[in-house]
């Protein structure tokens, strides 16, 4: 039985990069891009609670929001990087065939694609040693976390110290076994952001700004669309926005889909082209899993 690619991801803008000034994420999972989007306009804003990050973020907020940015021809006139490294699909195979074919519809609906385009140092962007992504992520996880928790009206947890125990304690339930919480112990093991969490976000934010940034600068480009998520760690060492919209069913019905990822402030033009590519192709079908 086929599975629903029912979620929409707007908004990727999980940067890392607390100490540097970045904002930190939000991954509305909605069923359209249309709901997607009267979700951000209801989250968006400035937050005293969140000040350092939302007040550098909240200038971007066009005004009357981002529901007049839903137009059936946002693709129309957008000009679209195809950078390699991507869609390295073997020829003949669901994903490579359909890809192609969505980038044929982003032609004809208007935009102008340009391919073969090579973001720089993008191996070292993958590697979450070399980039430092590991270092700053690691600790940020630990802090924003406890903050969270910290602040809540009523947890059973309030720190990521008592989840680690809670797990512990419930190693059945928790799938302790199958899944283990590594992840969970090294950023406990975290003492806040020091002088190597520090060089570590200022890599990343370099990375970024000679990397996708320039690329993107460099070309006048609207977007950058990637397979699914494939670009998120890219957008999000330095708080870029992105939007995945679904594209598609492999051999085995598993859904797949693609990503338009932007400059910050780009938002507008993002939801544009995301919304007119997810209205021509309407590849969602509604959830058919049963009880």
């Amino acid at each position: 039985m086929a599975r629903q690619p029912a979620l929409v991801v707007v908004v990727v803008v999980a940067a890392v990069a607390l100490a540097g000034g970045g904002s930190l994420g939000f991954e509305p999972l909605c069923r359209t891009v249309a709901d997607a989007v009267h979700v951000l306009d209801a989250i968006v804003g400035y937050d005293a609670l969140d000040a350092k990050a939302t007040k550098a973020a909240s200038k971007y907020i066009p005004a009357g929001g981002y529901v007049q940015f839903l137009r059936i021809d946002g693709l129309k006139g957008k000009r679209i990087g195809i950078p390699d490294g991507f869609f390295d699909f073997p020829n003949g195979t669901v994903r490579q065939m359909v890809y192609k074919q969505h980038l044929n519809t982003m032609r004809q609906q208007g935009a102008v694609l340009i391919e073969n385009l090579e973001i720089a140092n993008l191996s070292v962007i993958f590697d979450g040693t070399k980039s430092g992504l590991l270092t700053a992520l690691l600790a940020e996880f630990k802090l924003n976390l406890n903050n969270y928790l910290s602040d809540l009206s009523y947890s059973p947890v309030r720190s990521l110290a008592e989840i680690i125990a809670f797990n512990n304690a419930h190693p059945v339930e928790e799938e302790l076994k199958e899944h283990g919480q590594s992840i969970l112990l090294m950023s406990e093991n975290t003492a806040g952001i020091g002088p190597a969490e520090k060089a570590a976000i200022r890599r990343l934010n370099e990375l970024s700004v000679n990397g996708v940034e320039k690329l993107m600068n460099d070309h006048q480009l609207d977007a950058i669309v990637t397979p699914d998520s494939a670009a998120a760690v890219v957008l999000a060492f330095h708080g870029l926005p992105g939007v995945v919209v679904p594209a598609g069913y492999d051999e085995k019905g598993v859904p797949f889909g693609v990503c338009f990822g932007g400059l910050k402030g780009y938002e507008p033009r993002l939801i544009e082209m995301a919304y007119a590519f997810e209205q021509v192709t309407k590849v969602r079908m509604p959830p058919m899993f049963k009880p």
